[in-house]
């Protein structure tokens, strides 16, 4: 279906998440909307988040649900009965899956026992994400984190003793103290467990953490550039001897493993955005709820328990296209651009596209463009290319 220059497709989204934001304790680089769960009102969080759904689903009713994702805080610290009655809530308001529906949870190792496992994987869940970070007890310890390594491998064998076979981890580099070798270690460790999937992200020192206030002190020992850049590079190289593709900047896969509800996002498309803090984006308008477990809980009795909600222009969703699109290794392409907007890539990003070319940061195919292996290592300076360039199309 092709849209009047500014006119949406009616298609519905079909994509959900859900925030779940208790977890054990904070991390020190934590800065997501989490909070420990100690004395928290669970099951009345839990409700509330059933009246937003179905406050959702009656004011935009979904398509065929392609790809669910329980994001967090850490979702598992749920006990059985409230991820029963979570997942219960969700069937009940998106009954309409598809049959090869992506289900995914975030898990931290020590959070998910037997019990919990088959609640999850008959609620639906065939995918978990476990935040591992490293294969190092005092890189743990050092970052906040309270499993240690033996639980990262318990974790995964009660996973797979559940029937769930695609499991991801997500591991971390520039931690303070971490030398390229230690990386190498948890790279090799984390490849013996073969796994279809593995995520891998460099530290941010974010604003409002415990690693803000020390790097202002100068007491965060963090690697050199020099270091991160070869960790990155390890990183790709023994990721791609594996046999895994490097499908986004941050994500490797197996063949056909790609995390589908992430590929949402990059590729500028629709998703549901319930619970504390979460956002949203439905036919061009980005919401963001309220924050706060109390203050989310008292909002949804009135209505849908938005901070704010604004419509994306034309101009922005463009540049959002590029920004994110081109984080994937497969990059964007002129008939996706054309799908969404109705104008050739080239007419719209013609200056900016040709300027990285012609800098070796980006490659062409046809109507298809993509970081290349060095565009790769410095992505946010292709990014920042497309950002601000329109203002009058």
């Amino acid at each position: 279906m092709t849209n009047h220059p500014g006119i949406l497709s009616s298609r519905p989204p079909e994509a959900v998440y859900i925030h779940i934001p208790f977890c054990t304790n904070k991390c020190f680089y934590c800065d997501f909307n989490s909070y420990v769960l100690k004395d928290q009102p669970v099951m009345d969080y839990l409700r509330a988040l059933e009246r937003e759904m179905e406050l959702t689903v009656q004011e935009r009713p979904p398509g065929v649900i392609k790809s669910i994702f329980v994001g967090g805080g850490t979702p598992t610290v749920l006990k059985p009965d409230e991820m029963e009655y979570f997942l219960k809530t969700i069937r009940s308001c998106f009954p309409n899956w598809a049959e090869d529906i992506e289900f995914s949870m975030e898990a931290n190792p020590g959070t998910t026992d037997p019990d919990k496992l088959a609640v999850m994987k008959a609620g639906g869940v065939n995918r978990v994400s476990f935040g591992v970070q490293a294969f190092q007890n005092e890189l743990l310890s050092g970052i906040g984190r309270i499993h240690n390594v033996g639980e990262v491998y318990r974790s995964l064998d009660n996973a797979r003793a559940a029937g769930l076979t695609n499991l991801s981890i997500d591991l971390m580099f520039g931690l303070p103290n971490q030398t390229v070798d230690m990386l190498g270690e948890s790279i090799k460790r984390a490849l013996d467990l073969g796994l279809p999937h593995y995520s891998i992200y460099s530290l941010k020192v974010e604003e409002n953490t415990l690693f803000h206030s020390l790097f202002n002190k100068n007491q965060l020992p963090l690697p050199s550039e020099e270091d991160e850049l070869a960790m990155y590079l390890l990183l790709m190289s023994s990721m791609e001897e594996a046999g895994y593709r490097q499908y986004e900047i941050s994500n490797f896969a197996k063949p056909g493993m790609e995390s589908r509800h992430n590929i949402t996002y990059w590729r500028n498309q629709d998703y549901y955005g319930l619970g504390a803090g979460a956002h949203g984006y439905v036919q061009r308008m980005r919401h963001m709820n309220v924050k706060g477990v109390g203050p989310y809980i008292e909002a949804t009795k009135n209505g849908l328990p938005r901070l704010n909600a604004y419509p994306v222009s034309r101009e922005e969703a463009m540049e959002d296209f590029m920004m994110v699109g081109l984080r994937m290794r497969d990059g964007i392409s002129d008939a996706a651009f054309r799908e969404q907007f109705d104008r050739p890539l080239e007419d719209v990003f013609g200056g900016p596209l040709h300027k990285m070319l012609n800098a070796g940061l980006l490659e062409q195919e046809g109507g298809n463009y993509r970081l290349s292996r060095q565009g790769l290592l410095f992505g946010n300076d292709v990014f920042g290319e497309f950002v601000g360039v329109l203002t009058d199309i």
